[in-house]
């Protein structure tokens, strides 16, 4: 008696998981990430050699563009939150809760204390077109920029003594230790190439008058002479 085959059917693979589980992953990133708003100021800057990289935790930052509009920003949510309602103190300048909120979102502000509450309310478009002919003012009668900088100083010391404590603490039998400088403040300094001498020397006497020496320069990359 013949032997009854049965037909073989190729294999099939249900991939519905597979969709589920990327549909899953695109949502939790769309969630979780952090979109980097425009920057108020468009600036071109000179080239050097230098490989340094710019920090993205501690970082007090100061920009000049090509009209000598002096621009400011620090990184981390919490130490931006206090340094702007420190100011805003010192300054008696009203601020909401809103305006708080959107100073911590934002990159940077190129603006007076007085004008900030108006700065605060545009959109991205709109503080590119704001009107100011010195952005910060940083002159001997009114050094805002003085202020900015020591305040973020001061939070940013505070705060990054915390993180580094609370990482240590962290760390395995086996880990290798964290550096302390890691966690303290980066100042630097990002001028375009074509921006008026008397500015950036503004910016830098400054840093100087804080005893902040440590300051650094923003470049881009240039090939190395051969």
């Amino acid at each position: 008696m013949a032997e009854i085959k049965t037909p073989k059917g190729s294999p099939s693979i249900d991939m519905t998981p597979m969709v589920d589980l990327a549909f899953l992953l695109v949502t939790f990133f769309m969630l979780a990430a952090t979109f980097r708003t425009d920057e108020p100021v468009d600036v071109s800057i000179p080239s050097s050699i230098g490989e340094q990289d710019i920090p993205e935790k501690t970082l007090v930052l100061v920009t000049v563009d090509k009209g000598g509009r002096i621009f400011f920003s620090c990184t981390g949510a919490e130490v931006r939150e206090k340094v702007v309602t420190q100011m805003a103190a010192k300054y008696h300048v009203p601020l909401s809760q809103d305006n708080i909120k959107e100073f911590v979102r934002i990159t940077s502000i190129g603006c007076s204390m007085g004008e900030l509450p108006q700065y605060l309310s545009l959109d991205g478009e709109g503080r590119k077109k704001f009107q100011t002919e010195i952005g910060i003012p940083s002159d001997s009668l009114n050094n805002q920029l003085k202020d900015w900088i020591n305040f973020a100083n001061r939070e940013m010391l505070d705060y990054g003594k915390k993180t580094f404590e609370d990482e240590s603490s962290k760390l395995g039998p086996k880990s290798a230790p964290l550096k302390p400088e890691d966690y303290k403040p980066k100042f630097v300094l990002k001028a375009a190439m074509d921006a008026e001498y008397v500015r950036v020397k503004t910016a830098i006497d400054v840093f100087r008058d804080l005893d902040l020496n440590n300051l650094n320069f923003v470049t881009s990359q240039e090939a190395k002479p051969l």
